[in-house]
């Protein structure tokens, strides 16, 4: 899934005809808290192609059973239309990812999510994503151009993306076992350690997706392994978040296994992807002091 932020004044109006070039499923998740006049489309009401969440406060809480934490109707034409509660964007991020291209976000921003940035007043440093394009006004966008760009921004993979993609493989009726790797930030090696706060990972554009998809194919190439998936997040990551992705889709669990962890091996053996830690104390190359 690829995600977009949309932040400053005016980002409401925005989103909508953004949502309508973009090719695909779409959901719309305004984090801005604002409420939409009478006769609008609810924040939570299914759209063509997508659906758009609403943060509570919004119009959404109106659906049906208002009591219940996440409430949802389907509708005739098997749309849906609800409420519910996340926690913050980075849940939706990754509850949504599985299911939808393109998630839009308006009224947030975070670290690697394209944003863009509204109103005469606004700064980059504003933001923590990644500011893709600027404007005074929304009709000052370029929705082309930003459509064009956001091609070339990194996707939002998740664990579970992953583990859909494999789910998906031909050979799917003959695999008994899923085995997956998640590589994380990890805030220290001993409880005394100056604790890591972010790490920032670089990579060969090109070169490091070539070759991880290089391995995959040879790893797949083996007796009872039908699928291997891997992704390597790049960018500012902090601790507790997820880095690095494997997922193999084999007939039997030891087949699995071992192919998940000769993936994970030789991705950081091979793959040229740079790591920079940052600590309480320090920032330092990681490469450097091995």
């Amino acid at each position: 899934m690829q995600p977009i932020s949309i932040v400053g004044p005016g980002a409401t109006d925005l989103a909508e005809p953004l949502a309508e070039r973009l090719a695909g499923r779409v959901a719309v998740v305004d984090c801005s808290g604002e409420r939409r006049e009478s006769g609008e489309t609810p924040d939570s009401e299914a759209t063509d192609g997508g659906v758009a969440v609403g943060r509570e406060g919004s119009d959404a809480e109106r659906g049906p059973a208002s009591t219940a934490d996440t409430a949802l109707a389907l509708d005739s034409d098997g749309s849906w239309r609800g409420r519910g509660r996340a926690d913050g964007l980075d849940d939706l991020l990754d509850g949504l990812a599985p299911d939808h291209d393109y998630l839009v976000a308006v009224g947030e921003s975070r670290l690697r999510v394209p944003t863009v940035l509204l109103g005469a007043d606004a700064e980059p440093a504003d933001v923590p994503g990644s500011v893709i394009a600027a404007a005074d006004a929304p009709d000052e966008v370029d929705l082309d151009r930003l459509v064009a760009d956001l091609t070339d921004a990194e996707p939002w993979v998740t664990r579970e993306t992953l583990v859909r993609r494999v789910e998906a493989s031909a050979n799917a009726d003959r695999a008994g076992a899923i085995a997956t790797f998640t590589g994380r930030v990890r805030a220290r090696d001993a409880p005394d350690d100056d604790r890591t706060t972010h790490l920032a990972f670089e990579k060969y554009e090109g070169v490091a997706a070539e070759r991880m998809d290089a391995i995959a194919a040879e790893l797949a190439e083996r007796d009872g392994v039908f699928e291997v998936r891997m992704h390597h997040r790049t960018g500012v990551i902090e601790a507790g978040e997820d880095i690095v992705f494997v997922v193999v889709l084999a007939g039997h669990r030891r087949e699995a296994f071992r192919t998940v962890e000769d993936g994970i091996d030789r991705l950081k053996d091979e793959v040229p992807i740079f790591k920079k830690e940052a600590t309480e104390a320090e920032e330092f190359w990681v490469h450097r002091r091995e």
